[in-house]
């Protein structure tokens, strides 16, 4: 087995092991990890294939982000993802990124924590499946606009992401600008979404909310403009009310996620403004 740098040629490879994992990643956001990063890309193989990936991106001078860590089925138990991690960070390390964080899967939280890893708080994917009975507003409400000129929204998602990552929600709102919705309180951003055509559902993320009405009108907006049977949503545990809005949408609880964290927590954000984040693959 060994690791190298990940190229596009590999991203064929790469949607392999999401099919096989079940994720719902897709070329575009693939191509977004190259695009952003390439040289923190990395994959391994063994047997003459690809059998392992792990991704990272470096937002500013803040923080750096791990995701994509994913190895092929029949490959598991032989320390292929420990590997991928272990390089990642070496990279992430020569980078001199002080904050590293990543989205942990109850099965992955152990061995992040042997590398140095600790819990920052809870998050819980929600899925939603459409059936007759869920009610869907048609139309979104006069309240929204859809942003065309995102440098609100931008700069509010700095402050409670706790980094700037621009770039990368420029392009998955140019890939979905229908999912990209803002509200105003006068001059000021009370809350936004964007979201993706994922490979096996529309993800909505991040959702940032002022306040449950807000929150609401948000989430109404974008079920309005997805056409998918299955909807996802990785919501934060702490939320007083976000839980409560998509199970009152049909959402159902589906799997648990902890933030974690390693080094000085020097981006922590604003979580408490956060109904759901971007996904665990970008933070």
């Amino acid at each position: 087995m060994r690791v190298r740098r990940m190229t596009c040629e590999d991203i064929a490879a790469g949607m392999g092991l999401v099919r096989a994992a079940g994720w719902n990643q897709t070329e575009a956001d693939w191509k977004r990890f190259l695009d952003i990063g390439p040289a923190g890309c990395f994959v391994a193989e063994a047997e003459g294939g690809v059998c392992g990936s792990a991704t990272t991106i470096v937002y500013g001078n803040q923080l750096a982000w791990v995701g994509m860590v994913l190895v092929s089925p029949r490959q598991r138990g032989r320390g292929i993802g420990t590997e991928l991690l272990k390089v990642a960070l070496g990279y992430l390390d020569s980078q001199e990124s002080l904050t590293i964080k990543l989205d942990a899967t109850p099965q992955g939280r152990p061995i992040y924590e042997r590398l140095g890893f600790e819990p920052e708080y809870e998050i819980e994917r929600w899925t939603r499946a459409r059936c007759t009975e869920t009610v869907v507003p048609r139309d979104p409400p006069a309240e929204y606009s859809t942003c065309s000129d995102l440098d609100g929204l931008l700069a509010m998602d700095q402050a409670v992401f706790g980094a700037d990552r621009g770039g990368l929600l420029r392009s998955i709102h140019r890939d979905a600008p229908e999912f990209t919705a803002v509200i105003w309180d006068n001059a000021r951003v009370a809350g936004y979404t964007l979201g993706r055509h994922g490979l096996h559902a529309d993800q909505l993320g991040p959702w940032m909310a002022q306040n449950e009405q807000v929150a609401r009108k948000l989430l109404e907006c974008f079920l309005s403009h997805s056409r998918r049977e299955r909807v996802v949503a990785d919501c934060l545990k702490s939320s007083p009310f976000a839980r409560k809005l998509l199970r009152s949408a049909g959402f159902e609880f589906s799997r648990p996620l902890t933030r974690m964290v390693r080094g000085p927590n020097s981006s922590f954000g604003c979580p408490e403004l956060l109904c759901a984040i971007l996904g665990p693959e970008f933070g």
